[in-house]
């Protein structure tokens, strides 16, 4: 026999109302949250350091034919300074590091920051990394390429994207480059709005502790905008973590950069110099200053 439903009150209403509410585009930033818990930062780590996929990081494979790239387009070389926003364990900071150029290597993860520092220690290399959200950090000096990758701009609001390239802007010497890659309005178009729920919501990524999961998609047409929005129900927390990302056309982009004091020098297909196409998932910049040469 089937038991009844007991009759659920309306604060167990309202909480499905919270749930499932639908926010303003960025009205909500979470992002450290996520880098920063205990649990869903080793979480985070491991898919950087797992070279097969593309998660928290690209594949080895091809972080090695970037580096590769980038050295070659920008001329790399021991007199080159380089800043890595959003550097992770290091990955692209350390290849650059041996290539011989002065890198500074920016995250606000401790535990990624942590193993970076490690690393070029154990593998004798001088690699200035800052544990800080790049949104608020000021860099000293003048660099010769600032790099910003893993689609890490998309993430970001349009005020603080302004900022944030802003700030760049006061840091590159007078050659300086920035290279960044985003979502294309082609994979816009092929994501869609749903709604699901789960025990253990990504098979425990969220908590080492049993809890449920609900996961809200949403799709903000007009602003090429794209929310995934996780609830998380643990006995003793309630938690929700916002993931934006923008998409982006290269006209989009174009406007976008007009009041920041820079433009696109290069679009490409990748930040491995590979051909740009439309149809792509996801494509890359090279940004010149206004200012530069």
């Amino acid at each position: 026999m089937i038991e009844p439903l007991p009759n659920f009150s309306a604060s167990f209403y309202a909480d499905l109302e919270r749930i499932n509410d639908r926010p303003e585009p960025f009205e909500i930033y979470t992002a450290k949250d996520l880098w920063t818990d205990e649990h869903t930062s080793q979480q985070m780590l491991a898919f950087h350091l797992n070279g097969e996929l593309d998660v928290s990081s690209r594949r080895i494979e091809f972080i090695e034919v970037s580096v590769g790239w980038l050295a070659d387009r920008f001329k790399l070389s021991s007199g080159s300074r380089v800043i890595d926003f959003g550097c992770g364990p290091g990955l692209y900071a350390s290849r650059l590091a041996n290539l011989g150029a002065a890198v500074t290597g920016v995250d606000f993860s401790p535990r990624s920051i942590s193993y970076a520092r490690k690393q070029a220690e154990q593998d004798g290399l001088e690699i200035d990394y800052h544990e800080a959200n790049y949104l608020d950090f000021e860099p000293d000096g003048k660099f010769d390429l600032a790099t910003l990758i893993m689609c890490d701009f998309c993430a970001l609001s349009p005020e603080q994207r302004s900022a944030m390239l802003r700030m760049i802007d006061r840091h590159l010497s007078p050659e300086g480059r920035v290279v960044l890659d985003v979502h294309s309005l082609s994979a816009f178009e092929q994501k869609e709005e749903s709604a699901s729920y789960r025990k253990n919501l990504l098979d425990g990524f969220w908590s080492p502790y049993q809890y449920f999961g609900f996961l809200n998609t949403f799709k903000y047409d007009p602003e090429k905008v794209i929310l995934d929005k996780y609830t998380i129900i643990e006995p003793a927390r309630t938690r929700q973590i916002y993931n934006w990302l923008q998409y982006f056309s290269v006209e989009m982009l174009e406007r976008e950069l007009e009041s920041t004091g820079f433009e696109i020098e290069e679009v490409l297909g990748d930040v491995a110099g590979r051909p740009f196409t439309p149809q792509q998932s996801e494509f890359a910049v090279v940004l010149k200053s206004h200012y530069c040469g």
